[in-house]
């Protein structure tokens, strides 16, 4: 037992503990919000990486509900010591599984690298002897570096443009008080824009296909899918055109390979372009804190899509209830209400005067600055911070 009384230890957009119970009510709160369905037919079986944060945890918690999916999420979270929490992560997973029971669902949680080939072996053993063949693979990793299991060599990722500076306002809080600053990029090197592509690119998402066909654990049907994100010509310099843009082109291009080649009579494989959200990697992505919070400023509550609606809609697509929203590159859309163009003209007016927007409607950046804040179990509707609480909580059996 582990009871204390903790408060939030920040800097800029990393908090580096998080509160217990704090984690778990956002994950009650998703799994409430995502309205249940009664699933028709077979359980499918499912593999998530990247299942305790961002869009792989909505698709898991919408997989749940919706489709009554079994299998295997793999996360990579850090226990609670006498000195700090676990992570926040650790604190959802937990929740999540305790869920999970509550509803009569069966899903394994593996806490372990998933970059690491012992832990595909891991992995690949569970799902031979306990599920069987994979119907779905999500891939939803997002991490500043990986060790690559051929070499052992460990590459390190790197948000920068590419040929040219870039100069941008950019969303700073001191003391939870939003004011505009500005954030000056130095282009990428030709090994930094490989580097990001190791870590970012598809090149451990084929390595993961690869794995599950050569153990025979692809389902008839089979489909893959890696989370990636296009966004706003505004944001551009430093996302689709910088080394994320590039790591992401490289994602897209290990789709086209894989549907033409290792699945192309076995299976399929998508990216899914997803809008924008409020995540742990997306707020250390300079301007995008500033892009988010305009554009939540311009679609209010209303207009807004969560990663819940989303991946409710993307497991339609996939199941066949919804026809699939294809770009001509094959990949799967969920962002058209970002990318609608009257959005992004009102937005785009915002971004030349930020100062501007922010003293005339403050009500985007507060809002940001709340799910920023939520992402690690901070100012959460109904917890009370004030009483001490359990840190020490076991991984999901």
């Amino acid at each position: 037992m582990s009871i204390q009384q903790i408060t939030p230890k920040q800097r800029g957009y990393l908090i580096v503990n998080s509160h217990p119970a704090g984690s778990a009510a956002t994950v009650d709160r998703q799994w409430r919000r995502i309205e249940p369905a009664a699933p028709v037919g077979r359980a499918p079986v499912v593999l998530v990486l990247g299942a305790s944060a961002g869009y792989g945890q909505a698709l898991l918690l919408a997989g749940l509900r919706r489709q009554g999916i079994r299998g295997v999420g793999v996360a990579y979270e850090a226990a609670a010591t006498e000195r700090r929490t676990a992570t926040a992560g650790w604190y959802r997973t937990a929740t999540t599984a305790a869920l999970v029971e509550q509803d009569g669902g069966d899903i394994t949680f593996v806490n372990a690298d998933a970059y690491a080939d012992a832990t595909r072996a891991e992995v690949l053993e569970l799902l031979a002897e306990r599920y069987g063949p994979v119907d779905h693979l999500v891939y939803s990793l997002a991490s500043p570096r990986r060790t690559d299991p051929a070499t052992g060599e460990v590459h390190h990722s790197v948000i920068k443009p590419i040929g040219a500076p870039y100069t941008s306002p950019s969303l700073l809080f001191e003391d939870g008080t939003p004011r505009i600053g500005t954030v000056d990029l130095t282009p990428a090197d030709e090994a930094e824009q490989a580097a990001t592509v190791k870590v970012m690119g598809g090149e451990d998402w084929q390595l993961w296909v690869r794995a599950l066909a050569d153990a025979d654990l692809l389902a008839p049907g089979f489909t893959t899918v890696a989370l990636s994100y296009v966004g706003s010509e505004i944001t551009a310099p430093v996302y689709r055109q910088g080394t994320i843009g590039a790591a992401k082109e490289h994602l897209e291009a290990t789709a086209h390979r894989l549907r033409t080649g290792l699945l192309a009579d076995r299976g399929r494989a998508f990216t899914v372009v997803a809008g924008a959200a409020v995540t742990q990697a997306s707020t250390a992505i300079p301007s995008i804190a500033l892009y988010t919070s305009l554009l939540r400023t311009v679609l209010g509550e209303e207009g807004w899509r969560t990663t819940d609606d989303q991946a409710v809609d993307l497991w339609e697509q996939l199941t066949g209830a919804k026809e699939l929203t294809l770009d001509e590159q094959g990949r799967i859309r969920l962002d058209g209400w970002e990318l609608d163009p009257a959005v992004q003209d009102r937005v785009r007016e915002l971004w030349a005067d930020p100062a501007a927007a922010l003293a005339a409607d403050p009500a985007g950046s507060a809002w940001f600055y709340g799910q920023f804040r939520q992402l690690y179990g901070w100012d959460v509707p109904g917890v009370d911070y004030t009483t001490g609480v359990e840190t020490s909580t076991p991984w999901p059996a």
